[in-house]
């Protein structure tokens, strides 16, 4: 067999065993060592080819697209410093268990280390930062070595899709000339499949469990993070049997979709509730499930931190403590569906009536807010307002997701919420909402400040070489919100020159570049005109112009009006 058939074969087996594993999509970024691998990928009806000039914005792309979906996402560059860059989407994709299939080419052995151009030490390089990392031998004819790939490739796969699901790195060398035979078939896989049965709860867990649940007077569930696919109908009917309230994190999609019968179990508003001292000292839990990560409110993380309650369940399918606070009594490690199976017949209780009282006044007046507000805020809360059913939303770490945890309330249409919450980090937001977008096919939506989406502005690149569907609210108050929420704020020498950091940049002429659509608004009825004017381009850009200190006052004005409502309440 001459050297182009033997590389044929061998990026073939890759390939096929990539499919097989349940591999669908693969984000290609040019590159001339990976040459074999990305006309394999071409070459194929059975994947689907997503193409990204950036290597660090490819890697958010393909994450933003397993996040959205749940299955694993294969990325692919060549050898150098374009795997390097590939690195902030990995740490990401480890913290927030998402499953992203790392192909790295590289030089052959021979031209590691003695400088050779584009070639650094590769094999091992994201190190902790992923879950396996295996360097694959050059392509030979060999039957043997066929056989190792094809499996070792499944095997990453698997690996990947475990819980806790993470990233997987394959280096893959390459000998010149890298050219393949497109009319030759992989001879076919001898090893099939990686069968996974579900981890269910043992009688024993399930009997503790029902009378833990009995025995309770305070019971709270909190729903962090959760997949797309998560039954939300039968999450429901196990809360409707505890009767405990359910403070859902904007991310556990418990918000969207809510029906009349689930709207007073589902506590949308604990964040600004939580800030009132007597609710906190009052409404303190015996009994806590929890279902996902820890939820983006600090509030709630003091609530818990400082009541601690006496029982604290997370339900988990990984052994992997997620319990920043150390407030964990039990880990029930199985697949929370399985655990949802428990019917405990308890009913609603004064407890859960108190919370969701709470919870209608702080929305009352959290659409005040939205009504009548000039800040961040309110626009915020005209964007959610403003979503048709069946979009999604993106929210950026910082400022964004935070206002989505106040402003996004309970609804009856069908809206995905997603965001970078494993390492919290500014970088790779908008490549991310891309590869979301692409996953789901659906109309969405990016909330940003203008910092991240300086970090980004690359993201846009993808636009130019994929179908998408994105609006895109810049929130510019020119520099770091977040911030003036945070202690040094207080201290005002050099909080400006290290905190604010003000840049003076605008992102009109950003959007003419990439041909997006652009408006620039500087109140809450000027996005709310915005929005209604129909969408002409694949990406539309909305800059909203604020103030950081406005923010903050009417922030702060809101959560006053919510305590003072609460305190007369409480007072009656």
């Amino acid at each position: 067999m001459d050297e182009r058939k033997v590389l044929t074969s061998y990026v073939l087996r890759i390939r096929e065993s990539l499919i097989r594993a349940g591999v669908r999509h693969v984000v290609v970024s040019p590159g001339s060592r990976s040459t074999p691998l990305a006309y394999a990928f071409a070459h194929s009806e059975g994947v689907g080819i997503h193409l990204q000039t950036d290597e660090r914005s490819a890697a958010f792309y393909g994450l933003g697209m397993a996040k959205a979906t749940g299955e694993p996402v294969a990325v692919l560059c060549t050898s150098g410093t374009a795997a390097s860059n590939y690195m902030p989407a990995i740490t990401e994709a480890k913290y927030a268990r998402v499953p992203l299939i790392v192909l790295t080419a590289d030089r052959p052995h021979e031209l590691r280390e003695v400088g050779a151009p584009q070639a650094i030490d590769q094999p091992g390089m994201f190190g902790r930062m992923v879950k396996y990392s295996t360097d694959f031998p050059v392509p030979e004819e060999r039957p043997e070595s066929l056989e190792y790939i094809g499996r070792h490739v499944q095997r990453a796969v698997s690996i990947a899709t475990d819980a806790p699901a993470g990233p997987v790195h394959l280096n893959i060398p390459f000998r010149e000339p890298l050219l393949i035979d497109f009319g030759l078939e992989d001879p076919g896989l001898s090893f099939r499949s990686v069968r996974r049965g579900m981890m269910i709860p043992e009688p024993d867990m399930v009997r503790w469990f029902t009378e833990t649940a009995a025995a309770a007077k305070r019971g709270l569930i909190i729903a962090g993070e959760l997949s797309p696919a998560f039954d939300k109908e039968m999450f429901w009917k196990f809360a409707q049997s505890l009767g405990w309230p359910v403070l859902a994190d904007p991310l556990s999609g418990l918000r969207s979709g809510v029906s009349e019968e689930n709207e007073a179990l589902c506590i949308d508003q604990y964040d600004a509730i939580l800030k009132n001292e007597r609710f906190k000292q009052e409404m303190a839990p015996d009994t806590v499930i929890r279902f996902g990560p820890q939820p983006v409110s600090k509030p709630l993380a003091q609530f818990l931190n400082g009541n601690r309650p006496h029982t604290y369940i997370v339900v988990d399918e990984s052994p992997s403590f997620r319990d920043p606070y150390h407030l964990a009594t039990d880990h029930f490690q199985c697949a929370p569906e399985m655990l949802m199976g428990i019917r405990a017949g308890i009913g609603p209780s004064e407890y859960a009536a108190l919370w969701s009282d709470a919870s209608r006044i702080a929305a009352q007046e959290t659409r005040r807010a939205v009504s009548s507000g000039t800040d961040e805020g309110a626009m915020a809360g005209v964007l959610f307002a403003g979503m048709a059913d069946g979009s999604d939303l993106f929210a950026s770490s910082s400022m964004p997701i935070r206002d989505v945890d106040t402003f996004f309330m309970n609804t009856g249409r069908d809206i995905g919420i997603f965001a970078n919450r494993g390492a919290n980090g500014i970088d790779g937001v908008v490549s991310t909402a891309f590869g979301v977008q692409a996953a789901r096919k659906r109309p969405a939506y990016l909330l940003i400040g203008d910092l991240a989406m300086l970090h980004d502005m690359n993201g846009l690149i993808s636009s130019r070489f994929n179908e998408t569907d994105l609006t895109i609210l810049i929130m510019n108050n020119d520099g770091g919100g977040i911030f003036s929420y945070l202690p040094q704020a207080g201290e005002g020498r050099y909080f400006e020159e290290l905190f604010g950091t003000p840049t003076g940049l605008k992102f009109k002429n950003l959007a003419e570049m990439y041909g997006c659509q652009y408006d620039a608004v500087e109140s809450a009825d000027g996005l709310r005109e915005a929005l209604r004017k129909p969408k002409q381009t694949h990406v539309r850009i909305i800059e909203a112009f604020s103030d950081r200190q406005v923010n903050l006052g009417e922030h702060r004005k809101l959560w006053q009006a919510v305590g003072d409502r609460l305190d007369a309440e409480w007072n009656r």
